[in-house]
């Protein structure tokens, strides 16, 4: 089974702000998150960081509007 391929960090988050591609089904980018979607940007490594600003930048041209979700358990 193909699972999604999304970029997770920070496993204690309990939610996620993931930015689904508008062109790869499966593909997308997912930030730890507050439950309204606040993101520690201090906390990201930098290539996240620079991540998390290249999707911010894409929405609607690369990526969809972002959505908060509840972080799956990983146990």
């Amino acid at each position: 089974m193909n699972r999604p391929a999304t970029l997770f960090l920070h496993a204690d988050a309990g939610f996620e702000l993931r930015f689904q591609s508008l062109f790869h089904e499966g593909r997308a980018l997912a930030f730890p998150c507050d439950e309204r979607g606040g993101v520690d940007t201090t906390a990201l490594s930098d290539r996240a960081r620079a991540n998390y600003r290249r999707a911010l930048a894409a929405v609607g041209r690369d990526f969809a509007a972002p959505a908060i979700t509840p972080r799956a358990s990983l146990h």
